[in-house]
Formats: structure tokens, C-alpha cells, sequence
């Protein structure tokens, strides 16, 4: 289809005849992401209300799908990359945020780190200078204040701001120990996403969301009886990348419950059960 059949077509979503306009609005979605500049066009131009309802609500749901799509297809590679599904769950609310901005301002930060780091550092001394660079010099911190906000589970705000919930700090904290050559992975413990430092039996934590608070398997049995749960594995040892985008689609559902939108909730629901096993997550 050409741009004037294709504008002729975006024209028939407001026909009086809902029939044809069902029609017209199926025929839309069949095309997929593509169509979408020509919806934005069409919304630009008309002046009528209805309309320019109805194409934002095609366009979300053709991004919804899109978004869907590329969620599962990360799911199955071999080795799914964490900042790009991180970025991927940042697309549900920021469609237009590019791959490549992200990655630009996680270069900046890695160089930062890279020029602090020395030979044959002790892995407490890695820790305590790449937590000088990214709380002290980049004053990356805790969102307190608006802890349940939406806004902590999107990357690209939360580099810009340098205010996140435990997960999003934890997870750029760790991809930049990562490029690093640091052994530092995520962990799953109730109501606190933490990191531990493991590599040829030396084994610690770091609480990113308190400064890279360094802590020992001591600290971590401390926590879990407080909150009088069974010290089970998956509280000590390293998650998966998958383990982690799921944890931050729920964060993101409660952060949109706790705002009474039930409906973005319902639809994040949606795109974490897109990653889940058969099995309860």
C-alpha cells in the first residue's frame, strides 16, 4: 500500500458504519508498527476528537503488541542481555527512548568507574571505589520520597535523575561491575534487591539502594529471620537476567496498583506473564 491508500484507509476509522470502521480498525492492526507514523500523521491533522481517540488507542496497542513480541523473542536467546530488557520494559511507558541513549550514558558511566579502578584491587577496594563514582561523584541515590513511583522503573529517567528503586540502581551498579570484570550478580531476597561479589570462595553483598552498603551472609540471616522466613538458596545465591526484568514488571504492576491504574497494571501483567514459565514465577 502506498501513503495516499494507506491515509484513505486511516480516513475509514470514523465512517458511521461501525462494521466498516471495526473492519478498517482490524486491517490496521494487521499491518503492525509499521502504519504507526501514518497514524500519528492522520492524528496531527484531523481536528476531530473521536478520531484522534481512537488512532491513540490503535497506536497503543500496536506498540503493546510490538512490545510483547520483543519481550518473548529476548526471552529465548541464549544469553538475554539485562540492559536491553531492562530498556524493553522502559518501552512500555516510553516507546520513543532509543536502545542507543542508554547504552551512550551506561558508556559514560563505565569509563567513569573504569579510570578509578587499579590493578590487582582487593574486592572490597573495587567495591568501595566503584560506589565512590556512582553515589559520590554521580550522586546516584535512593528514590525515597516517591518510592512507588512508576518513573523508578524506567531506565532512561532514573540515569537522568539519578533516583531509583533498589532494582534499577542495582542493575546499573552491576552491568557497569560487569564491564568492570567484577564477579557481581543479582539476588533475589524479599522486599530488597541486593548484589553479592562471588568468585573462588570469597562471597559478600552489596546494598545498592544504601550507598553499596557491603554486607556478610551474617547480615543476609539477620534479614530473613526479621521478616521470619526460611533461609532458602534463593536468597543468598545469584539470579538469572530473566529472574531480574520479571522482578522489575512486577515492581512496575504494583507501582501502577498503588496509583489505582488498574489498567496499565493489568497490561504489565500481561507482558510479565509473556516471560514466565508454565510455573508460578
Amino acid at each position: 500500500m502506498n501513503k495516499t491508500e494507506i491515509k484513505a484507509m486511516i480516513s475509514l476509522l470514523d465512517d458511521s458504519d461501525e462494521d466498516v470502521a471495526l473492519h478498517i480498525e482490524r486491517r490496521i492492526v494487521s499491518l503492525g508498527e509499521g502504519i504507526i507514523p501514518f497514524l500519528e500523521e492522520e492524528w496531527e491533522e484531523t481536528l476531530n476528537p473521536d478520531l484522534q481517540k481512537k488512532i491513540e488507542d490503535l497506536i497503543h496497542n500496536l506498540q503493546f503488541g510490538g512490545l510483547m513480541h520483543r519481550l518473548r523473542e529476548w526471552k529465548q536467546e541464549d544469553d538475554p542481555d539485562l540492559l536491553k530488557g531492562l530498556w524493553l520494559v522502559n518501552s512500555y511507558l516510553y516507546p520513543d527512548v532509543e536502545y542507543g541513549t542508554i547504552t551512550q550514558a551506561m558508556d559514560q558511566l563505565y569509563f567513569d568507574a573504569w579510570t578509578h579502578m587499579k590493578n590487582e584491587m582487593h574486592p572490597f577496594d573495587q567495591v568501595k571505589s566503584l560506589n565512590n563514582v556512582i553515589f559520590r561523584e554521580k550522586k546516584f541515590s535512593a528514590n525515597t520520597k516517591n518510592f512507588h513511583s512508576p518513573a523508578n522503573s524506567m531506565l532512561h529517567l532514573v540515569l537522568e535523575t539519578k533516583r531509583g528503586n533498589p532494582l534499577t540502581l542495582c542493575v546499573i551498579y552491576m552491568i557497569i561491575a560487569k564491564r568492570l570484570e567484577m564477579p557481581v550478580y543479582g539476588v533475589n531476597l524479599p522486599n530488597l534487591f541486593i548484589l553479592t561479589y562471588k568468585m573462588d570462595g570469597i562471597q559478600f553483598y552489596i546494598n545498592v539502594y544504601n550507598k553499596g552498603l557491603i554486607l556478610s551472609k551474617a547480615d543476609i540471616d539477620n534479614y530473613i529471620l526479621q521478616l521470619n522466613l526460611n533461609p532458602v538458596d534463593i536468597f543468598y545465591e545469584p539470579c538469572t537476567n530473566l529472574d531480574i526484568i520479571r522482578r522489575a514488571l512486577r515492581n512496575l504492576a504494583f507501582s501502577f496498583e498503588k496509583m489505582d491504574d488498574l489498567d496499565k497494571a493489568a497490561e504489565v501483567t500481561k507482558l510479565l506473564e509473556a516471560i514466565s514459565d508454565d510455573t508460578a514465577v
